[in-house]
């Protein structure tokens, strides 16, 4: 009688393959899950630094949310109270009662604003004529800024700002709003058109122009090329409290509520008290 021969059994191989790939397929939809619940989380900075958006946050914020951006505000702001503090707007905001914008939350004094004067070539904000008068006689320090459009002629641009804007002795700076890529022309070809446009206003008003963008977007693409011109940044990150050395100025948020204007506004801390702020002005 023939001996038995026993086997050692092992798990088949195809059912081993088969456990492997659905702890694979397991891993990647937690991943995939994740990533989509970033981007829908912080949907609005990813649009903004794409340039999708020129509002920025459009939507009124629920109860929560709202509680959530005045601690945040005030949180900032209190740390940075020996600090200048201003706004910015355009014709987004409609009609302002500047009698009105003195303090936010009636304890931080507002000191500047920065005025929307002109956006591409042919573009003059509906509202900044009234706005630039205004806010002059609510003795505001005033700056006024143009939108940059990439894919438009940037002396034209510039012309555009040139004609409208007339700054006189206390007035800030004249801005550069870039936060947009370009759709039909290189970075390189971009970077041209924002030096001929920097040069030019320049060169006309006798100061220095500054450079408004994102944080990303100046250190992707900006700043070792213009790394001379005075900075202010937007950055609207809930865990950054204190500005860089070299920002001059820090859009900290989209979501301030100001009596006297309607809707959410942004709020900007200037890098030194009101008294360094004047020595920027023109003279």
């Amino acid at each position: 009688m023939a001996a038995k021969i026993y086997r050692k059994k092992y798990p088949s191989k195809q059912k081993s393959n088969s456990i492997s790939k659905w702890v694979i397929r397991f891993f990647v939809f937690v991943f995939i899950f994740f990533v989509l619940l970033g981007i829908y989380k912080f949907r609005d900075g990813f649009l903004y630094y794409l340039g999708f958006k020129t509002d920025k946050y459009s939507h009124e914020l629920s109860a929560d949310e709202r509680k959530l951006a005045d601690i945040r505000i005030y949180e900032v702001l209190h740390k940075h109270d020996n600090k200048a503090i201003g706004f910015d707007v355009s014709e987004y905001q409609s009609e302002i009662d500047w009698e009105q914008t003195y303090h936010i939350d009636e304890s931080f004094e507002l000191s500047f604003v920065f005025i929307r004067a002109t956006a591409g070539k042919n573009k003059t904000d509906k509202r900044f004529k009234e706005n630039w008068e205004a806010s002059k006689k609510r003795q505001l320090i005033r700056g006024a800024y143009h939108y940059y459009r990439p894919n438009e002629n940037s002396i034209e641009q510039a012309e555009n700002f040139i004609k409208n804007v007339k700054l006189e002795k206390g007035d800030l700076p004249p801005v550069l709003d870039i936060e947009k890529l370009p759709r039909k022309q290189s970075i390189d070809s971009l970077k041209v058109g924002l030096r001929r446009w920097l040069k030019k206003v320049e060169k006309h008003y006798k100061v220095k122009p500054i450079i408004y963008s994102g944080e990303s977007y100046y250190t992707d693409f900006l700043r070792e090329e213009f790394s001379e011109y005075p900075l202010w940044i937007a950055n609207y990150n809930f865990w950054r409290n204190d500005l860089e050395s070299d920002w001059q100025f820090w859009q900290f948020t989209e979501k301030a509520q100001i009596t006297g204007v309607q809707g959410m506004v942004d709020l900007n801390i200037f890098n030194g008290d009101k008294n360094k702020l004047l020595l920027k002005c023109m003279r």
